[in-house]
């Protein structure tokens, strides 16, 4: 087992290490680290493990892309690990082991959580090593594990709320199974304490702030930014996510946990992945949302194609099944980690059979996927602003804000700008928006990606300097740069309540 670890687990390290400095910051990345100059319980739009996990990665590697992606590569090692672990515990061997790590290996998603920082990676590892626990409890009957279950839950309730679908999934599959006798154990309303201690700073700071997730939230279904899935599709784009051909793992799984003999026993992770599975489908949640439960059942259904292949002269198709994953693995990395030039990868992406999944409707315009149309075209922001700085006097600068439309644009500029000798930047997007208008009164701003027409409503003089640098590959492209001065609007501070963007 540990040699099947040590392989998968030090060459996804090395294939991470070679590709998650290339191209440059994703959108969420300037986001995250803007958090993680302002330490706080929670944010508008996420809790607040990620932020605390970007300051620890910029203490130690300061601003290198590899440093601060290399906690995700990890968790994804972690994820491997994990699933593998599992296989052990449901009863598979070798054989079950290296289908596992090898699904999980080459999952695009697992590839692409382990390439950028976001908090999505830690919810794979998280619930991963959750299922573990389960499993563990079905074999050994040991309550306590119940205790450290609840810590894990905790721990991801302070990374992403998505966990409470999954707890939710194990709670209805221990009722609808016969461990539901674990209630009237202590250990587990235990643990279901320790989650609720360990997630009760960010409840509080959500009820101190009114809720803004659950505002984001309604505003983000009332104007359609996220791309709605009917079911099939929605069921299409898992199978994407989690390698096309790793769905007869994933389906064999399925069907061993219900419906087997021997895989019955462990038919709480059947019933939870049917749950998560199903709830994400139904309120239209984005395609990787429920991934972070497949890594259970890959494992589980290769342990189910280990049994059926149990026959030396039938085990040459599972070795065979293994390397067509291998191959296929290979053949769609392009997808979720940067090995091609960018050119290069729009020739590959034109001749794959199918068309890649896009979550938001803005993304759909974008010539790249997100993940890779999102990390560029900021240089050119911050240039361009820089022409506009450079314009402003120095007696009118320190009273001279930066406004960006969202944290995007005004991340970009905290994070790039100190080396063009720019402030940081404000802006009214998510978590922005609770920073405030620092101490300027609005009396001159250089404000990125507006209408003139619109700025002068808005200011007595409307200056228009340039339009960032054309790039064919990014999403935020020549946005217009403008010098506004005498705000009709009062102060910033005085508007600053009705500007409020959350979606």
């Amino acid at each position: 087992m540990w040699f099947i670890i040590a392989i998968l687990g030090g060459a996804k390290l090395l294939l991470h290490l070679c590709c998650n400095g290339r191209y440059g910051y994703f959108r969420d990345e300037f986001y995250y680290i803007a958090c993680s100059r302002h330490l706080d319980w929670g944010y508008v739009d996420q809790p607040p493990l990620i932020a605390l996990s970007v300051k620890i990665s910029r203490a130690l590697f300061g601003d290198s892309l590899l440093g601060l992606r290399l906690f995700a590569a990890l968790a994804m090692i972690g994820v491997i690990v994990l699933t593998i672990l599992i296989v052990r515990e449901l009863g598979g061997s070798r054989f079950a082991m290296w289908l596992a790590g090898l699904c999980v290996f080459f999952g695009p998603i697992w590839l692409n959580m382990g390439y950028l920082m976001t908090m999505n990676s830690y919810d794979h590892v998280i619930w991963t090593a959750c299922a573990l626990l389960v499993i563990r409890y079905v074999n050994t009957g040991n309550p306590r594990l119940w205790l450290w279950f609840g810590v894990l839950c905790g721990i991801g309730l302070e990374n992403k709320y998505s966990i409470t679908v999954f707890g939710l999934g194990v709670v209805l599959g221990l009722l609808l199974t016969r461990e539901r006798r674990v209630f009237v154990d202590k250990w587990i309303w235990i643990g279901g304490a320790a989650a609720l201690a360990i997630f009760l700073p960010n409840l509080i700071w959500n009820i101190r702030h009114h809720w803004p997730f659950l505002e984001l939230m309604h505003n983000i279904r009332a104007t359609g930014k996220d791309v709605v899935l009917p079911p099939g599709r929605f069921l299409f784009e898992q199978a994407l996510l989690t390698l096309p051909v790793s769905a007869v793992v994933w389906l064999s799984g399925l069907g061993w946990l219900m419906f087997a003999k021997r895989g019955s026993r462990y038919r709480v992770i059947g019933w939870t992945f049917l749950i998560v599975v199903i709830t994400f489908m139904v309120l239209h949640g984005k395609n990787y949302y429920s991934t972070p439960v497949y890594p259970a059942v890959l494992a589980a259904g290769a342990v189910a194609i280990e049994s059926w292949l149990r026959k030396p002269i039938l085990r040459w198709i599972g070795w065979a099944y293994a390397a067509v994953i291998v191959a296929v693995g290979i053949w769609l990395i392009p997808l979720t980690l940067p090995v091609l030039p960018v050119d290069t990868y729009l020739r590959y992406q034109e001749k794959l059979p199918f068309k890649v999944p896009k979550s938001e409707v803005d993304h759909e315009r974008a010539a790249l996927p997100q993940v890779y149309a999102d990390q560029f075209g900021w240089t050119e922001i911050v240039e361009a602003v820089k022409q506009a700085w450079d314009r402003v006097p120095e007696s009118e600068r320190p009273d001279c804000a930066i406004f960006g439309q969202d944290y995007g644009v005004a991340g970009s500029i905290d994070v790039l700008g100190p080396k063009y000798g720019l402030p940081n930047a404000i802006s009214a997007h998510q978590n922005y928006y609770f920073w405030g208008p620092h101490h300027y009164s609005g009396n001159c701003m250089v404000v990125i990606g507006d209408r003139k027409e619109r700025l002068q409503q808005l200011f007595e003089d409307v200056q228009y300097v340039t339009t960032s640098a054309p790039n064919p590959y990014a999403l935020e492209t020549e946005l217009g740069i403008f010098i506004c001065y005498r705000p009709k609007f009062g102060s910033l501070a005085q508007v600053w309540p009705k500007i409020k963007n959350w979606r």
